[in-house]
């Protein structure tokens, strides 16, 4: 494998786990403490929702650089893509909850285009990637992350193969 194939790759993983992690310990340890405290704005509808917890914030920007230092990079770098993944995400939700859309409900694109764009764009000086490169990066996650929400929602939703305790 080239050492470019292996850049995308790591950054690729480094993002999805920026995303998942929140997502993986909600589904397993049930509601947290939302960011947004509940708030609502003046149309009535929540700042962010929920789903977005003070407890996702803190895994991914703890767990993404240290994975990114396993993986050889500098933990700056991991904590770069977990800031920008999450600023993605939140953007993503602040987006959807003034579109009327209740929390942790899927809307395809809005849900993963800023949460790899951000971070591509971000790293893609540091890692050398091309444009080439980010739009690899971008294609992929859109794939993995339908394929990897719909998989979770199979496994841990209300009528999921697993249950919590």
């Amino acid at each position: 494998m080239s050492p470019q194939w292996f850049t995308i790759l790591t950054l690729l993983g480094l993002i999805l786990l920026a995303n998942g992690l929140p997502a993986l310990l909600g589904l397993l340890l049930g509601p947290a403490r939302p960011i947004d405290g509940g708030r609502t704005l003046a149309d009535g509808l929540p700042l962010l929702g929920p789903s977005k917890t003070w407890r996702g914030l803190v895994v991914s920007l703890v767990g993404t650089p240290f994975v990114g230092l396993v993986l050889g990079l500098h933990w700056a770098i991991g904590l770069e893509v977990a800031m920008s993944a999450m600023l993605g995400d939140m953007m993503a939700s602040f987006a959807k909850r003034r579109l009327g859309h209740p929390a942790s409900t899927s809307l395809p694109l809005l849900d993963q285009v800023p949460e790899v764009l951000i971070p591509a764009l971000l790293t893609k000086g540091h890692l050398g990637l091309t444009w080439s490169d980010v739009g690899i990066l971008l294609l992929a996650f859109v794939v993995l992350d339908l394929i990897l929400t719909d998989l979770g929602r199979r496994l841990f939703g209300p009528r999921g193969w697993i249950r919590r305790a």
